[in-house]
């Protein structure tokens, strides 16, 4: 894929027709954008449209509700998937929205197909979002959920041996960062899957220029969801917020060797895009085993988008496919 071809004249020529119908559509609907939203509106707004172009939801034998403890005292909700009660390897998934909207709901459906599709468990963590709750909030939410999986598995009836972090756009952030924290605290992951993850502190990429308007995630969607994240321009700099490019308190980049290995998935015209390949090629820098898709014409989001668009599908059975060599099956 030549990423680097991004200063296409026409970048709307790159997506492909069932693509480009979706976009035309989403533009004659004429909703007020995220970003002209408080947070609560454009969260309200985000789940009314979240199953809009979603496949129909798969029937699991298991789906439980589960309340899991954090560092302060709080307990946050979570959803346990399962294609029946046998001791399945588990997928820890973290949902996209810019850590201000999305939740366990919105990403429903998804969590369904993947434990189907990869026949493992999948939790998926409802971690507290900003402005509410700024950054390192999310974070720490999403490796408290990570540590208290990995010790509640076998009570759960899951395997404790067998744990995978994954997660789209935010969330594919929050899973980066949780596989360089579970490398330093010695919990053996079996992989980490970043569908179109954020790396970067800064947008500044060719890609964020090219595909910064007209494209599902746009430059004032970013702007906004960070700015309600972030406390100080100096979160930004931080490996938990960029994994790509962070800093740790002693002001070096977050090492990456040793990390679990990584299936990334991204969408060509995406602001995105540049930073996922940038991440892939340090990982494997660092010696960690990746496998990296890039979906052509298509957009963030589109692994939301199974019923108009072709390529989530292929995105859903390639992380499937991840996901049972991971875990040996």
């Amino acid at each position: 894929m030549s990423h680097q071809n991004y200063h296409h004249r026409n970048p709307r020529a790159q997506l492909t027709p069932a693509m480009r119908k979706v976009l035309d559509a989403m533009a004659r609907a004429a909703h007020v954008p995220l970003h002209a939203l408080t947070p609560q509106q454009a969260r309200s707004a985000y789940t009314a449209g979240a199953d809009v172009l979603e496949l129909p939801k798969h029937r699991l034998q298991r789906v439980e509700d589960l309340l899991i403890p954090v560092r302060d005292g709080t307990h946050i909700g979570a959803r346990l998937y399962a294609p029946d009660n046998g001791s399945h390897g588990v997928l820890v998934y973290f949902h996209g929205g810019g850590f201000t909207i999305g939740s366990v709901d919105t990403h429903d459906g998804l969590s369904r197909r993947l434990s189907h599709l990869a026949d493992c468990a999948v939790i998926s963590v409802d971690y507290r979002l900003a402005p509410e709750h700024k950054f390192p909030t999310a974070f720490e939410d999403a490796w408290d959920a990570l540590c208290w999986v990995r010790q509640e598995a076998g009570r759960l009836g899951l395997d404790d041996q067998r744990l995978a972090v994954g997660g789209d756009s935010a969330g594919g952030t929050l899973s980066a960062a949780c596989a360089i924290a579970a490398r330093d605290a010695g919990l053996p992951l079996a992989l980490q899957l970043l569908f179109y993850p954020g790396c970067a502190a800064h947008q500044d990429t060719p890609s964020h220029h090219t595909y910064a308007q007209g494209f599902v995630l746009e430059e004032p969607h970013i702007s906004y969801f960070f700015n309600h994240y972030i406390r100080t321009a100096a979160d930004r700099d931080d490996w938990r917020f960029a994994p790509l490019d962070g800093r740790t308190e002693a002001g070096h980049e977050a090492e990456l060797h040793d990390v679990a290995p990584a299936w990334i998935g991204l969408a060509e015209c995406d602001p995105l895009v540049d930073e996922g390949v940038m991440y892939a090629d340090r990982l494997r820098m660092a010696g960690v085993a990746v496998d990296l898709e890039i979906y052509r014409g298509v957009v963030h989001e589109f692994i939301k988008m199974g019923r108009a668009i072709p390529e989530a599908l292929q995105a859903h059975a390639d992380a499937a496919r991840a996901l049972k060599q991971a875990f040996g099956g």
